[in-house]
């Protein structure tokens, strides 16, 4: 019986690799892979998934799968699900349960003001099996919060979407995110 998994984490908490490593997984052993983004992330490329420790993969648009004959994968990988739409995960629900195919969604809880996205919203809801990939704040404790940076402060005013990485965000546990602490995110990041 296929799953709708959602893994969530952090920034910085190797989401995209651990995607990546389970379609090799599935490859090794002679398995198709459905491997989809959301259009709007083109941060490492239109069709390109890539993460920050380097590895990258090929890729499909979460737009064009409604549109696909997904019969012969064995899997649908998605990066960056905070960014899909209620539809979307609704599509990903019919994916698992009426072609048995297994849905591993990778993506943020929470946008940097503590707000679910809307993709996060429902995977939450809808996931068979929810995971958290643990990262750590600077203090070394669980880090849970995403916090945006602007000249070296956590802000917490803005678009709820802003494409970037280390230089734009940084994960925090909730006591430095509410206070909005960033330890040592100047020296870090900012080369001080």
């Amino acid at each position: 019986m296929a799953k709708l998994y959602y893994r969530y984490g952090a920034m910085g908490s190797s989401k995209t690799a651990n995607a990546i490593m389970v379609q090799y997984n599935y490859e090794e052993r002679g398995q198709r892979v459905l491997m989809v983004k959301p259009r709007l992330d083109t941060r490492d490329g239109e069709r390109t998934v890539m993460s920050r420790s380097g590895l990258k993969t090929e890729c499909t648009f979460m737009e064009e799968i409604e549109s696909m004959d997904l019969k012969g994968y064995a899997c649908v990988i998605v990066d960056e699900a905070q960014f899909l739409t209620k539809h979307q995960v609704e599509f990903l629900v019919h994916v698992v349960d009426d072609l048995n195919i297994p849905v591993i969604a990778y993506g943020l809880r929470t946008d940097f003001q503590g707000n679910f996205f809307e993709g996060s919203l429902w995977l939450m809801a809808w996931a068979d099996t929810i995971e958290e990939v643990k990262t750590i704040c600077w203090c070394g404790k669980k880090a849970t919060c995403n916090a945006r940076i602007f000249n070296g402060k956590v802000v917490k005013e803005g678009d709820q979407i802003l494409l970037g990485g280390n230089s734009q965000y940084i994960s925090l546990c909730r006591k430095h995110w509410a206070s909005g602490n960033a330890g040592s995110f100047q020296d870090l990041h900012l080369g001080k």
